[in-house]
């Protein structure tokens, strides 16, 4: 008889950042299925701490395991087309007993908004109008956009909100930004913007406008800063959940995890093409620098 489960690994409400669900085909091979909103080239290092965790369970992708990697591309509006047969969204009685077939990590991603306001704060001082790209067909874009307006409230700043549906949106966000004056930027990761983090990063260059992401990786691609869980971690320990799934573990058994790590990336170079002198008190703190 077949099996199916189903493992997500997601901020709280945030629709499909990582949908996995795992059967037992014919043989010993063992079969998952990978949903991503963005490119195959968006997050390789969380797929590898994932694949890693799993190779040392004794799971290797084209020996006895079979991954089907299905991405969006950005468009999140296709994501339950390719989602397809498996899976169905649902609630879950508890974290500590979530009944059902569905556990794995809670991301927390948009309750970061104040600590990543401050830390904008403390690089650009003078800065008091922070403009906000987010995508506003994702609840979880909301929900930063809630967290960011309590958290700007309480540190006086005034905030620009810019929301971003296409990628054609962009450049017209920008020059809201730049006809409102604002000072900094904050990028709400969720949604579209994951797949075109160089495009934006690029612009916020252009515009000399200090940017932290709720997402580590456009620092990578030349943000200034980010602040988030560290999500390799939460791709590691949701590798374990799917190894012990697919070993007759019920995930109704499984409680749903938060993350424990966080990290700060400082891009040096960007900072440096801003004119823009970070805090040695900053760079401290920071887990990772690049220079």
């Amino acid at each position: 008889m077949e099996r199916r489960v189903f493992v997500k690994l997601a901020s709280t409400v945030a629709a499909w950042p990582l949908a996995s669900w795992a059967q037992q085909p014919k043989g010993n091979t063992r079969r998952i299925g990978w949903l991503e909103p963005g490119t195959p080239a968006s997050f390789p290092a969380r797929r590898e701490a994932f694949h890693k965790v799993m190779r040392d369970a004794g799971f290797v992708e084209g020996q006895n395991l079979v991954v089907d990697h299905r991405y969006s591309h950005g468009k999140i509006e296709q994501l339950p087309a390719l989602a397809a047969d498996p899976v169905k969204e649902g609630l879950v009685a508890s974290m500590a007993r979530p009944g059902g077939n569905i556990t794995g990590m809670v991301g927390i991603a948009w309750e970061l908004a104040g600590k990543r306001l401050e830390l904008l704060r403390e690089v650009a001082p003078k800065a008091a109008r922070i403009a906000v790209l987010f995508d506003p067909r994702t609840a979880a874009g909301h929900a930063h956009v809630k967290e960011t307006e309590a958290a700007a409230r309480t540190l006086k700043l005034q905030l620009q909100l810019l929301e971003v549906k296409e990628p054609a949106d962009l450049d017209k966000a920008f020059k809201a930004a730049r006809s409102a004056r604002a000072e900094a930027l904050f990028i709400v990761a969720p949604g579209m913007l994951n797949s075109h983090r160089a495009r934006i990063v690029g612009l916020a260059i252009e515009a000399r406008l200090p940017s932290i992401s709720s997402n580590v990786e456009f620092v990578g691609d030349g943000a200034l800063m980010g602040y988030a869980p560290n999500l390799a971690d939460n791709f590691r320990r949701v590798a374990t959940y799917v190894d012990r799934i697919l070993k007759g573990a019920k995930p109704s058994d499984l409680p749903i995890e938060q993350p424990t790590q966080f990290e700060l990336w400082i891009n040096l170079k960007t900072a440096k093409a801003i004119g823009l002198a970070i805090p040695k008190s900053i760079l401290g703190r920071a887990d990772r620098v690049i220079e």
